[in-house]
Order: C-alpha cells, then sequence, then structure tokens
C-alpha cells in the first residue's frame, strides 16, 4: 500500500510528498523534470526501487511546485525558490540532514543545495546528470523536435523510445509512461518549464560541493550524453563516477537497474566522510553610494548622519525580507551574503530604489562562490570577486558574474551583457521580476 501524500507550505505554494520507511538515515529523492509521486506506485520497476530504499532509509519524494500534485504557479520557478522548496519539505519531514538523489534535471538543484548548505546534505548521489543543458538537447533542433513532440503527442508515452528504449515494446509500461506525463505537467507547462531548463548552467559552481558525491550515468543515455555526467564528476571535488552499459535514461529501467540500486546503498549507508561546513556557496553582494564625499559637504554632517541612518535602515529592511544576512558596513555600503543568487539579485534591486528615494544613488555588485565562514567576517575568492565588481559598477548599476547569471536563469531576471572584469563578463541588471520577489521570502 503506497505512502499518503502530505503537503509542505513553502511561501504560498504547497508541495506534495511522501514520507515512507524507517531506516536509519534519511533520503530525499529530488525528481527530473516532472513526476506525480502517487504514480510512480502503478509502475512495478519503479515501486521495487523505492521499496528498495525503504528498506534502509527514510525517504522523502516530492513534486517540483508546478508539476505533479504541488501547486500550480503562475511563474514556474528559478533554482532558489527549489531549493526552497526542497528544504521546506525537508522541514516538514522532520529530516535535519539527509542524503539527495538527485535524477536528471534534480541533479542541478541537489547539487546547488548540497553547496549550499552543506550541514543539511549527507551525502550526494547523481543520476542522469547535467551541468549545462546542452548535455540533454544539445541542438536548437532537437529541442525544437521535442517541442513538437509535446504539441502534438504528450501523454501518449511516446517518449519512452528517449527515456526508456529497453521498455519500448512493453505496451503497459508505456501507457503508464503516457499517464506520468498527464499526471506530471500539461502540455503548456512542460514547453514552459523546458524553456526555463534550457538556461541551465551549474558549471561554475560544481567546485563548491564538498559533501561526499556519486556520479552514475548510462554510457548509451539517449535523453542525456553520459558527457553531462563525465563533466559534473570531473568538476565536484573527490567525486565518484560509475559509469554502466545501457541506453535507458530511467533509472528503474534496463537490464541494470539492480545494480543501480546496488551501488546508491553502498554509497549511502556506507562510512560517512567528515564534510566542514564552514565553506558553503554564498552569493556576496557590496553596496555604495556615489559620491558619498560630495553629498556629505553639501548637506552637512548632521544631515548626512541622519540620510545614513535611513538608509541603513532601508537596506537591513530589504536584507530581512530577502533572507540575506549583514555582515558589515563599509562606510557607506554594505557587505551582505545571500543563500541564493536571484534572492540576491533582488534584494540589490529594492536597495537602489529605495535609496533613490532619498536623493541617493547606490552602485552595487554580486558573485557567487564559496566562502570561509569559519571567521567573523566570510573571506576567500567570491568576496574579493564580489567586491571588485561592485568597484566596476557605475552610478545605480547593478553589476553581476557570469556565475550569477547562469544560476538565475528562468528566475525572471534581465540582464543585458555589460563589460569583462579580467577574464570574468559581467551583466548589468535590466528587471527583477516583482511577482517572483513577492514569493522569495
Amino acid at each position: 500500500m503506497q505512502p499518503v501524500t502530505q503537503y509542505a507550505k513553502s511561501g504560498d505554494v504547497h508541495i506534495a510528498y511522501q514520507a515512507f520507511g524507517e531506516g536509519p538515515i534519511n533520503v530525499v529523492v529530488v525528481p527530473g523534470f516532472v513526476s506525480n509521486v502517487e504514480n510512480y506506485w502503478d509502475e512495478p520497476s519503479f515501486a521495487r526501487f523505492l521499496t528498495r530504499l525503504a528498506s534502509y532509509a527514510r525517504v522523502v519524494t516530492f513534486d517540483k511546485r508546478g508539476t505533479g500534485m504541488s501547486d500550480r504557479v503562475a511563474e514556474l520557478p528559478g533554482l532558489d525558490q527549489r531549493m526552497d522548496d526542497l528544504r521546506a519539505v525537508m522541514d516538514a519531514a522532520g529530516m535535519e540532514q539527509a542524503s539527495l538523489f538527485g535524477i536528471s534535471e534534480g541533479a542541478p538543484l541537489s547539487v546547488l543545495f548540497a553547496a549550499t548548505y552543506p550541514d543539511r546534505c549527507r551525502a550526494l548521489a547523481l543520476y542522469g546528470s547535467f551541468s549545462r543543458f546542452s548535455y540533454w538537447f544539445p541542438t536548437e533542433e532537437a529541442l525544437q523536435a521535442f517541442f513538437g513532440y509535446v504539441a502534438q503527442a504528450w501523454g501518449t508515452g511516446g517518449s519512452v523510445q528517449r527515456f526508456a528504449p529497453s521498455r519500448a515494446d512493453d505496451a503497459a509500461f508505456q501507457r503508464w509512461w503516457g499517464r506520468n506525463e498527464r499526471l506530471g505537467a500539461s502540455p503548456a507547462a512542460v514547453t514552459q518549464l523546458m524553456r526555463m531548463n534550457s538556461q541551465i548552467d551549474i558549471s561554475a559552481i560544481l567546485p563548491a560541493v564538498r559533501v561526499p558525491t556519486l556520479v552514475i550515468h548510462r554510457t548509451g543515455d539517449k535523453a542525456v550524453s553520459v558527457e553531462g555526467g563525465r563533466d559534473v564528476a570531473a568538476k565536484i571535488p573527490g567525486a565518484r563516477l560509475l559509469e554502466l552499459p545501457g541506453d535507458d535514461h530511467l533509472y528503474y529501467a534496463g537490464p541494470n537497474a539492480e545494480e543501480i540500486s546496488d551501488a546508491i546503498e553502498e554509497f549511502f549507508t556506507g562510512s560517512r566522510t567528515h564534510v566542514p561546513v564552514d565553506r558553503v556557496l554564498a552569493t556576496v553582494l557590496f553596496t555604495d553610494i556615489v559620491g558619498s564625499t560630495e553629498k556629505a559637504a553639501a548637506l552637512g554632517d548632521q544631515r548626512w548622519r541622519d540620510l545614513l541612518d535611513h538608509h541603513h535602515a532601508t537596506i537591513r529592511r530589504n536584507l530581512t525580507r530577502f533572507r540575506g544576512r549583514e555582515v558589515k558596513t563599509t562606510g557607506d555600503g554594505f557587505l551582505a551574503t545571500f543563500d541564493g543568487p536571484a534572492r540576491g539579485v533582488r534584494c540589490a534591486c529594492a536597495i537602489a530604489e529605495r535609496a533613490s528615494w532619498h536623493g541617493v544613488t547606490v552602485a552595487a555588485g554580486l558573485h557567487t562562490g564559496e566562502c570561509d565562514f569559519s571567521g567573523a567576517v566570510p573571506s576567500g575568492a567570491a568576496v574579493r570577486i564580489a567586491e571588485r565588481i561592485a568597484q566596476c559598477a557605475a552610478p545605480g548599476e547593478i553589476l553581476v558574474s557570469s556565475t550569477v547569471s547562469d544560476l538565475v536563469a528562468g528566475s525572471g531576471i534581465e540582464l543585458t551583457a555589460g563589460r569583462a572584469l579580467d577574464t570574468l563578463p559581467l551583466f548589468e541588471v535590466r528587471r527583477a521580476s516583482a511577482f517572483a520577489a513577492s514569493n522569495l521570502r
């Protein structure tokens, strides 16, 4: 009998999840691009995989917002909000820490979560993973062909040829897969989701992962090239790569599905390597009031101090709103960190807008990278780079690194290519979606 579906609240959105098993460790299954937690159990091979997991772990499965049994949303989320949803599910299930099993499109989310919250991630197993969308759809023509399938045949299960070719002649499996398509998302939602996914690029953050990692990939995977898994494993420090024969993308299909289950169980239940949690992925923001010396001279000491007090209060309100961490003031500017890049960009936009109400012009710079939090003030290359980006910003300009640009893809933030800092491309923020900002708390 399948587990009861429950709901975790993430902001104003309800995320459907199931919790089952009573093993000594926690495992969260982070799904691919569409899923339905109740439909899982109607396919024997999938149910067998989940039952195997539950034999040694307490397991949580969930549907990402906009898919499956979770709330539909007007705008599909970026990786920041997806991390919020994953954390909300873990909290609702009472999991302070868990091992993550990230599947296909769920792998980039799992990687970002593990790098940002290493204290909550015990280990990371990735299957059919990729760092860039091009490992999934290498050309625009291939993506358009998929959109053609979605428009004409979504819900028929015809895509089983790509996702599980070993089951292509199994009529019962194709009927189940077609139902999985229909229950996972509507054709319009799938198209919107895939357009957002086409912007995924987490290459720059892979070296920041510090938890034990296993990368599993079939060498002939017809959906995501094995080169995607090889790239992920090569860039995550200490990651182990397990390549297996076969061309199925679904891990529970194919003649070596049990071998995949064996590898995951051995990895998750083996001895844990100590993971230092003082080095984590963070988005660093520097702000500065443009022309502060001249402004102070024109206003006089008292009026200038009053203005600074108002400005600092405004910044602190917005840091609270966007869950930023104030590190220190830098005279007339601020240094702050965030656990999500889109949140940091929106905070910078809000600060710049409010500052203009007081007749103040702000310049800001943001970068996402690994930071050392062992001291009172975070340190490391990411902090230095963010500070230099802020120094490059013109009056009223918010500049972000290419790493931030890659990670906010699909989050409603508009960027334009600008100049470069040494060899690092910089982008200017043109717009941050008000809708998304209201849901990023």
